[in-house]
Order: structure tokens, then sequence, then C-alpha cells
């Protein structure tokens, strides 16, 4: 059993003890034969955990704020998980280079969230971008659970919710209209996948509450 197996088993029965089962929807629109990007709505600082386990027997790279590379133990366990680092002060080619190379020459996918904050709902164009270079499909995804810590042990309130694909045309320059064309495709996929889970969900960041 390779360790991302085996933190996969050590994560599904944290998860199965404090939040209970979670409801996998539509897992028949995964790409079954290739590398994609799976892109969310980033609601809590532990689903990109939630959405590797969703779709899982698929391993998935992801990026990782470079501070978790400074402490080795920490930057050892990371990297077994398929982080790679990135600097948000300094942000370089390899944020591109890293996970267009592992799509296209890799096993392993890649998760990604357009907005690149848990605080910002604005989509950015980096998936657009690694997915035209790479030549994979972008799969929308949602959660619908806890975003808080103590919401976590209400158990069985967590639903993961997967989209139909979305392919970029490689031919397609990334110029501002094309890339307002794909990012309100994806904001669209979202909204629909939330709906298909509960219309009447809303997400509500727990640090804008606070204020």
């Amino acid at each position: 059993m390779k360790f991302y197996d085996f933190l996969r088993v050590i994560a599904v029965g944290i998860i199965w003890s404090i939040n209970g089962r979670i409801k996998y929807m539509n897992r028949d629109r995964i790409p079954v034969d290739d590398n994609y990007i799976l892109v969310g709505p980033h609601r809590t600082w532990w689903d990109p955990v939630w959405y590797a386990i969703a779709a899982y027997p698929k391993h998935f790279i992801f990026m990782a704020k470079i501070e978790l590379f400074k402490f080795p133990p920490l930057a050892w366990l990371v990297k077994s998980a398929g982080a790679f680092p990135v600097d948000r002060e300094n942000v370089g080619p390899s944020v591109i280079k890293i996970p267009v190379d592992e799509l296209k020459n890799g096993k392993r996918s890649l998760i990604m969230f357009p907005s690149g904050s848990r605080h910002s709902d604005e989509l950015k164009s980096g998936s657009l971008l690694i997915a035209k270079m790479s030549g994979k499909v972008i799969v929308p995804t949602v959660y619908q659970g806890p975003v808080t810590f103590g919401q976590l042990f209400k158990r069985n309130n967590t639903v993961i919710n997967f989209g139909d694909p979305i392919i970029i045309d490689r031919k397609d320059r990334l110029n501002k209209d094309n890339i307002a064309k794909y990012t309100q495709m994806i904001q669209d996929a979202f909204d629909q996948l939330d709906y298909e889970v509960n219309p009447d969900w809303v997400y509500t960041d727990p640090k804008r509450e606070k204020k």
C-alpha cells in the first residue's frame, strides 16, 4: 500500500468517527481513464481532504502555502499527501509547470480552488491556464457540510457532488472575454451542483459572519 493510500485509510477512519458517513453524488461524472482538474469553491480548510477521499482511487496533487514546508517533518507529510509549495507573495512559474507536467505525464490529477482562498468569491484564471496547457478537463465539484470545527461533530451532514467535465478549447486564447466565459461556466456549474444537493443551502463564510 502506498503512503497516500495509507493516509486515506487514516483520514476516512477519523472522518467516520467524528463526522459520520459522507454522501457522494454523481461520481459517474468523473473521468475514469485520464487525469483531470477537480475544482470547487473553497469553503473550509479540510475540503481538499474530502474531495480527495470522494474521488478515490484517483490520486491527487494540490497546492499548499510554502510556510507548511519550512518544518521538515510536516514538509515530508504534506509532500507525501501530494502537496507542492506555493509562495503566495512571490508566485513563480512552478505553480503552473508542476501541475501541467503531472497532468500530462504522471498518474495524479489536480485539486484546485479557483478562488484561491476560503474568504474570496472571485474565480481566478489559474485553473483555466492549467487545463489549456495540459489538455485536461475541469471537473466542477461542491462540498456542503461543516465549515467550522464544532459542526464536524453533528455527524452525517456532508455531501460531495460532482459535475459534468468542462472542456477548455486549446484553440481559445485566454483573453478577457474567454476567461469571463469559462469562469462563468464554472460558477454556473457550482450553483447547479449546490442546487442539486439542497436548493435552500447557502454558504456563509465564518470569518465574515464574525465581523
